[in-house]
């Protein structure tokens, strides 16, 4: 068995926490049947690469990590409509572009009828037009019906599985502890993602559309257009299927100058990405931590930064207008010229009577076609930029969350395991050691028991790794040797020093991680009473900004209420109180030890008043080499009681036997 499991997971049924996922989305697989596979290789560059070959390499391995798993939506834990939406919208572009040829044989005809004056055959082809054009309508709307059908449900299953990746295993926070290329990984879910998205079904319908009309369409220029005889000095040249040969060369000038001119789109895109990320995020930190820049009276040092960040953003976007201004250059030049080419290269043959006008109208409407088909990626190349940077950016962080499953699977640097205490003791640590993820020591090795009911305060200066070792316990920080044991089917709550106060009503935030509905209003306004926040008892359903609008100390407050509420065995407490003044610190520890006398707590706290609320006191002492664990003493002495670090203690100071 692995951690204990929290409180929430404990009340709210299986049944109900999957109704919950599936309500994300209808479209993703149930979750009983999709299966993470492990995580890719990790590919190391060669290290006879330069360091711009190494970066090309490592942008090329970036977007082959984003289909590794963005190409799970075809499997067998993808959606089970996936393959059904994808070949109908096969078949719709085939139809499509079937119409499309239906209309240009329409062309002809109708201004073969108009040349010859045949008043009978246009009415006739005036009537046929509309079928044609109700069809072609009702094609295009049904293809961006699938297409953006598929687009939608793809985002939702991959968003579905990163979200899940992320939030698995407390990875969205052990992401801030980690180096690598995950800055805001909200921007990456939000935005990056959907049109990483996006983008690629766009281009295969595109690319798809774009080959069978060109296919269909240079049939057509070659019947149509047949050789062009032209006579140079006094000698004659045939150049057969002159049409065709005119659009192959007309649209490879025309992608070739967008390949030159917008070489450097995706580097300048991927560059505004990450300026709007930051920009984004350095709001967003103004936001959250609003009450204490006011107090400080720092928003004119904060203005400074968004200035800056902010003009990093408009000379990103700068860079991008100069791009878009290059290759607008190109394709609307293209779009302008290519109507008129083909006309004046069948001129000659309809002076001379070789082709008639409807033949003429015809071949432009066919190499119009052809040449918007070649021309795609001209107009497309800027969209195919912004793809390649924003799959990146997402195949970054399910690159950085690659290394933290890996970790959790004990694969390079060392993993701290979880497992089961044997007989009554509640919690075992057992000669662990906690590291950065680098290796770096933090804590070294330690050896507790805790048994039940014990009030374990840890104690030390600041920077000896106690809120780490907390955080160890608590499963959040992976990283290190040894094991932590828990007493089987035991819950855990933790209070952190900065209670998270989700958005909505009063009583959702006291019930939290919870459900709201699993408390009366009784059980609820009972628990504020025992806290001392019977002010709030009228709010208990009223929405507003409990995170800005309660202070710090009536936040710690309810804090306390959530762990009456989930009434948990096991109690983590990591400066629960720093926000109270003594005399409220001290009811609050006296009201806990009345209210959850059976539970098992280990405190995180430098005020020494805290030893009256505990049993037991351990001591942490940096040391060279991570922080050891210098004293075990008993706060409250119980007989009987061994702790492992005494006898290691008294065995270090026995004297050794006398010879014989």
């Amino acid at each position: 068995m692995g951690s204990p499991a929290t409180t929430s997971e404990k009340r709210e049924p299986e049944a109900k926490r999957k109704a919950k996922q599936s309500e994300f989305v209808e479209v993703v697989a149930e979750d009983g049947d999709h299966v993470e596979p492990p995580p890719p290789e990790i590919v190391e560059p060669d290290p006879a690469m330069t360091p711009e070959e190494a970066e090309e390499a490592r942008k090329a391995y970036l977007l082959k990590r984003f289909w590794i798993s963005a190409r799970g939506y075809w499997g067998r834990s993808g959606d089970r409509l996936a393959w059904l939406f994808s070949i109908g919208l096969c078949a719709l572009i085939v139809a499509n572009v079937g119409f499309q040829y239906g209309i240009n044989v329409w062309n002809r005809a109708i201004f073969d009828a108009i040349e010859k004056r045949d008043a009978a055959t246009v009415f006739h082809l005036t009537a046929l037009f509309f079928p044609l054009a109700i069809g072609s309508v009702a094609l295009a709307v049904a293809q961006v019906f699938v297409r953006m059908g598929i687009q939608r449900r793809w985002r939702a299953w991959l968003t579905h599985s990163v979200i899940s990746r992320w939030l698995a295993s407390g990875r969205y926070y052990q992401l801030n502890l980690v180096g690598g290329d995950h800055k805001n990984p909200e921007y990456r879910i939000a935005e990056d993602l959907r049109i990483a998205t996006d983008s690629p079904v766009d281009f295969m319908a595109g690319v798809t559309s774009a080959f069978l009309s060109a296919s269909t369409f240079i049939v057509v220029l070659w019947t149509i257009g047949g050789a062009l005889t032209i006579t140079l000095g006094g000698s004659t040249v045939t150049v057969p299927g002159f049409l065709v040969i005119a659009a192959v060369l007309y649209a490879a000038i025309a992608s070739g100058s967008i390949m030159i001119i917008g070489r450097r789109f995706v580097q300048i895109s991927e560059d505004k990405n990450q300026a709007e990320a930051e920009f984004r995020y350095t709001l967003t930190r103004v936001r959250e931590n609003g009450e204490s820049i006011a107090l400080l009276g720092g928003e004119e040092e904060e203005r400074g930064g968004i200035d800056e960040n902010f003009t990093r953003v408009l000379r990103q976007w700068a860079r991008l207008a100069g791009q878009h201004m290059r290759t607008t250059l190109v394709s609307q030049g293209s779009s302008l010229i290519a109507p008129v080419v083909p006309i004046l290269l069948c001129a000659p043959k309809f002076l001379d009577g070789s082709m008639t006008l409807g033949q003429v109208m015809q071949a432009a409407s066919a190499f119009t076609i052809v040449q918007s088909a070649f021309g795609w990626l001209v107009d497309n190349y800027p969209r195919l930029a912004d793809w390649n940077a924003c799959a990146r950016r997402i195949a970054s962080l399910m690159m950085s969350l690659d290394a933290l499953e890996r970790a959790e699977r004990g694969d390079g640097i060392g993993r701290i395991k979880h497992g089961e205490t044997e007989g009554e003791a509640m919690l075992e640590l057992r000669d662990l050691s906690v590291t950065l993820d680098d290796g770096t020591a933090v804590v070294g090795e330690t050896e507790v028991v805790i048994e039940p009911g014990e009030r374990l305060l840890v104690a030390g200066e600041s920077g000896t790794g106690k809120s780490t070792l907390v955080r160890a316990i608590a499963g959040l920080w992976p990283w290190g040797d040894g094991s932590v044991n828990f007493h089987p089917d035991r819950r855990l709550f933790m209070l952190p020093q900065r209670p998270y106060v989700p958005s909505g009503t009063l009583r959702r935030a006291v019930a939290y991680p919870g459900a709201a509905e699993d408390w009366t209003m009784q059980e609820i306004g009972e628990a504020l009473h025992k806290v001392g926040l019977d002010h709030l008892k009228e709010k208990i359903e009223e929405e507003a900004p409990w995170d800005q609008t309660l202070s710090g100390g009536e936040k710690q407050r309810l804090a306390f209420a959530r762990l009456l509420l989930h009434n948990p065995d096991i109690v983590v407490l990591d400066e629960a109180t720093s926000a109270l003044d003594e005399k409220s610190q001290d009811r609050m520890m006296d009201m806990v030890t009345r209210e959850l006398a059976r539970a098992t707590i280990v405190s995180v706290a430098h005020r020494t008043e805290l030893e009256a609320f505990h049993s037991r006191k351990i001591v942490l002492e940096r040391r060279k080499g991570g922080a050891k664990l210098v004293s075990d003493v008993d706060l409250i002495p119980r007989k009987g009681k061994r702790r492992l670090l005494s006898r290691f203690l008294r065995h270090r100071k026995a004297p050794p036997p006398k010879a014989a």
